[in-house]
C-alpha cells in the first residue's frame, strides 16, 4: 500500500528559535518559488503521462496503428515524474516515515528526532549528487531507440531532483530548526561518518555481518528515529557499499533508477489520481449510498455498508488513502448517530484497509508484479476472491457484536428508494468492471488501463453526476504527484538494496533457510506471514515488497507454492501489520483520514486484528481462494 499514506510530522511549527524576523520572511518567499517551480511541472507531467498512454490505447486499438514510441516516452517523462514528486513530498515532509517512537518522546527530544530526520535527508541526497551527475554524464553515450534521443535527458532527472532536495533541506533547516538542534544533529551525523570510516579496515574483514551491521541496526535505528524510510533504506545502502566493497558509490544511483523505472509502475501515479477523482466526481458516494440503502436497516447495517464499499472503491482507485478518504465522511456521521463508538469506526476503518490490499488494482499488487516477474493479470485475477474471504471474517465479528442493537428508530427504505439509489450508482459500480474488461480483453495493459478509468470518471462526473470542481484539479495532480515521488524514492532506495544483499550472497544463505524450514510449504506459508506482519509494521508494504519479494518469490517456487497464492498470503499478512497498532502507520493514517484519537481505538481494533489473522489463515490453507480462477 501499499498504503499510499504515511504518519508525518513537520519540523515547522514546532515552536523552536529560528533566524530573525526578515530573514525567515525572505526563506518564506524562496521556498514559495520553488514550490511553483516544483509543483507546476509535476502536475503537468502527470497530465502528459494521462495523455501520452491513452494516445498509445486510442491509437493501437481504435486507429490499429501503434504509437511505437509512446512507451519510451512515458518512461523519460516518469522518472522526471518521479523526481519531481519526491521533491515536493519533502518540500511538504511527506515521505512515508515511522513515527511512533518520535511521538511518545518529550518536546525537546521530538524536536531533536525531526532536525535529525531533516539532516538525515541532506546528508542522503549530498551523498548522491555526485554519483547522480557522474550516471547521468554516462547516459550522453546512450540514444533511446524509437525516440532517438540522448539518454542524458531522461537521466538527469536523477541530479536534479537530488539537487532540488538538498535546496529544499538547506531552506528547512534554515528557516525552521533551532541552532543548537541543528548542530546536534549534525555533530551526530559526522560522528557516525567518522566512526565508520575509522572502523572501514575492521568492516572490511566482518563478511556478511556487515549485512546486520547496515540493513539491521543501521536501518532500524534510522527507521525508528523518525527518518524517512527512503532516505533509511538509501543511507545504509550506500554506506555499505562505499565501506565494505569495491563497487563504485555510481551503483547506487544505477539501481535507483533501475527500481523506479519500471513502466508498470506508472499505474502508481496514474490510480492514485483515479483515487481523488472518483471522490471528486461523487461516485463513491453514489455507491455508499446504494450499499446504506440495501443494508442501512439492519443490525450493523452500515459497519457491512463500510466493509462492502472498501471492497468496491479499492477496485477503481488502488491507493489506500483515497479509499478510506472516499468512504469515511460519507458514513461515519450517521454511523456515529446511530450511537456507534468512533473507536469502533477507526479500527475498522483501518481493518478494511489491510482486508482489501489484494483487491485489483491495489498499487501493491503493481509492485509485486514489477519486482518479481508475476504476471499482473494473474495477481489482478487471484486478489479477488482473498479481500471476500477476509470481508467475511470482519462481517462475522460485526454480526457478534451488534447482534442487539436498537434499530426500532430506523426506517427501512422502500423498495423505490432502493431502486432509485441502484439507478444512481450504476455508472460508479460499472467502473471496476469496465476496468477488468479492459485488461482481460487486451484492450489496454494493466498500465494503460487508469486512463481508461480516468476519461470514464472525468465522464461520469460531468455528464451524469453533475459534479466535477476544476479548481480541486490542480491541487489533486500535485497531491498525485507528491504521494507517487514518495512511493517511488522507496522503491528506488529499497531496489539498491535488494542488489546489495542479492551481491553479498545472502539471497543464497535465505534461500537454504527457509527451504529446511519444517513443514515444507506449509511451514514456509506460515513464516512468511509471520515476517510480512513484523515487516510491514515496521518498513511499510511498498518497501517490504520490494526488499524481500525478488529474495522469497523464487524461493516459494522451489518448495511449492503458487507464486500468485504465495502473493496474495505476503500482501494480506504484510496489510495486517501495516494498519495494526501500535507501529502500523497506516492505523494512524485511518485515524488522521476520520480525525478520531489513535487512543479510541486500540481497544476494539484486537477483535478485528483476530479476524483479519483467521481470514490469512484460511488463505493459507485453502490455495483455491488465491488461483481458483486462474
Amino acid at each position: 500500500m501499499q498504503i499510499d499514506v504515511a504518519a508525518v510530522e513537520s519540523t515547522a511549527g514546532i515552536g523552536l528559535s529560528g533566524p530573525p524576523l526578515r530573514a525567515r520572511g525572505w526563506l518564506r518567499r524562496l521556498d514559495a518559488g520553488l514550490g511553483y517551480l516544483v509543483e507546476i511541472p509535476a502536475a503537468l507531467l502527470v497530465l502528459a503521462e494521462i495523455a501520452v498512454l491513452l494516445g498509445g490505447v486510442v491509437s493501437r486499438y481504435v486507429f490499429r496503428d501503434p504509437i511505437i514510441w509512446s512507451d519510451e516516452l512515458a518512461s523519460i517523462l516518469f522518472l522526471w515524474l518521479a523526481m519531481l514528486g519526491a521533491v515536493v513530498a519533502f518540500r511538504r515532509a511527506e515521505h512515508m516515515r515511522m513515527t511512533a517512537f518520535v511521538a511518545m518522546s518529550g518536546p525537546r527530544l521530538r524536536a531533536f528526532l525531526e532536525t535529525v530526520a531533516l539532516v538525515a535527508g541532506l546528508i542522503f541526497v549530498a551523498l548522491l549528487l555526485e554519483p547522480a551527475f557522474e550516471f547521468a554524464s554516462e547516459e550522453t553515450f546512450v540514444q533511446t531507440p524509437a525516440l532517438e534521443l540522448n539518454n542524458a535527458w531522461r537521466a538527469a532527472a536523477l541530479p536534479i531532483g537530488l539537487g532540488l532536495m538538498l535546496i529544499v533541506a538547506l531552506i528547512r533547516l534554515l528557516e525552521t530548526a533551532d541552532w543548537k538542534l541543528t548542530a546536534g544533529a549534525l555533530v551526530l551525523g559526522g560522528g557516525v561518518a567518522a566512526g565508520l570510516l575509522a572502523l572501514q579496515p575492521w568492516l572490511a574483514n566482518l563478511g556478511n555481518l556487515n549485512l546486520l551491521l547496515f540493513f539491521v541496526v543501521g536501518v532500524g535505528a534510522l527507521v525508528f528515529s523518525g527518518v524517512p524510510i527512503a532516505f533509511a533504506f538509501g543511507l545504509s545502502t550506500f554506506a555499505y557499499i562505499a565501506l565494505t566493497t569495491d563497487a563504485p558509490s555510481m551503483v547506487v544511483v544505477g539501481r535507483m533508477d533501475e527500481g523506479m523505472s519500471h513502466l508498470i509502475l506508472l499505474a502508481v501515479p496514474l490510480f492514485v489520481f483515479l483515487g481523488l477523482l472518483i471522490e471528486m466526481t461523487g461516485m463513491a458516494r453514489a455507491m455508499v449510498g446504494f450499499l446504506a440503502s440495501l443494508l442501512g436497516h439492519v443490525r450493523g447495517g452500515l459497519h457491512y455498508v463500510l466493509v462492502g464499499a472498501m471492497y468496491l472503491v479499492s477496485g477503481i482507485s488502488g491507493s489506500k488513502a483515497a479509499d478510506m478518504a472516499a468512504v469515511a465522511p460519507v458514513l461515519f456521521p450517521e454511523m456515529k448517530a446511530r450511537g456507534a463508538k468512533e473507536g469502533d469506526l477507526v479500527a475498522l476503518l483501518a481493518t478494511t484497509g489491510a482486508q482489501t490490499e489484494t483487491i485489483p488494482p491495489s498499487i501493491v499488487l503493481i509492485t509485486i508484479g514489477s519486482v518479481t516477474g508475476v504476471s499482473i493479470t494473474a495477481l489482478f485475477t487471484g486478489g479477488l476472491l482473498p479481500g471476500l474471504v477476509l470481508a467475511a471474517t470482519l462481517c462475522a465479528l460485526v454480526w457478534w457484536r451488534y447482534r442487539r442493537e436498537d434499530l426500532s428508530h430506523v426506517a427501512r427504505p422502500s423498495g423505490r428508494v432502493i431502486g432509485r439509489a441502484f439507478l444512481v450508482a450504476i455508472p460508479a459500480l460499472a467502473l471496476p468492471f469496465v476496468i477488468r474488461f479492459a485488461v482481460v480483453e487486451g484492450i489496454a495493459t494493466a498500465t494503460e488501463v487508469s486512463t481508461i478509468g480516468i476519461v470514464y470518471a472525468a465522464l461520469a462526473g460531468l455528464l451524469i453526476y453533475r459534479q466535477f470542481e476544476w479548481r480541486r484539479l490542480y491541487p489533486m495532480l500535485v497531491t498525485t504527484a507528491t504521494l507517487s515521488g514518495a512511493i517511488l524514492l522507496i522503491i528506488g532506495a529499497a531496489t539498491g538494496m535488494a542488489w546489495a544483499l542479492t551481491q553479498s550472497g545472502f539471497s543464497q544463505t535465505l534461500a537454504e533457510v527457509m527451504k529446511s524450514l519444517p513443514g515444507g510449504a506449509l511451514g514456509f506459508l506460515f513464516v512468511s506471514a509471520f515476517a510480512f506482519i513484523i515487516l510491514g509494521s515496521v518498513l511499510e508494504g511498498i518497501p517490504a515488497i520490494v526488499l524481500f519479494g525478488p529474495l522469497l518469490f523464487p524461493i516459494a517456487r522451489a518448495v511449492g507454492v503458487h507464486e500468485v497464492h504465495y502473493a496474495m498470503v505476503v500482501i494480506l499478512a504484510m496489510g495486517i501489520g501495516l494498519f495494526a497498532p501500535p507501529f502500523g502507520v497506516g492505523y494512524y493514517a485511518a485515524c488522521a483520514i476520520s480525525r478520531i484519537h489513535p487512543d479510541a481505538g486500540m481497544r476494539p481494533i484486537v477483535g478485528y486484528i483476530v479476524a483479519l489473522l483467521i481470514g490469512l489463515l484460511v488463505i493459507i490453507l485453502v490455495p483455491w481462494f488465491s488461483i481458483g480462477f486462474l
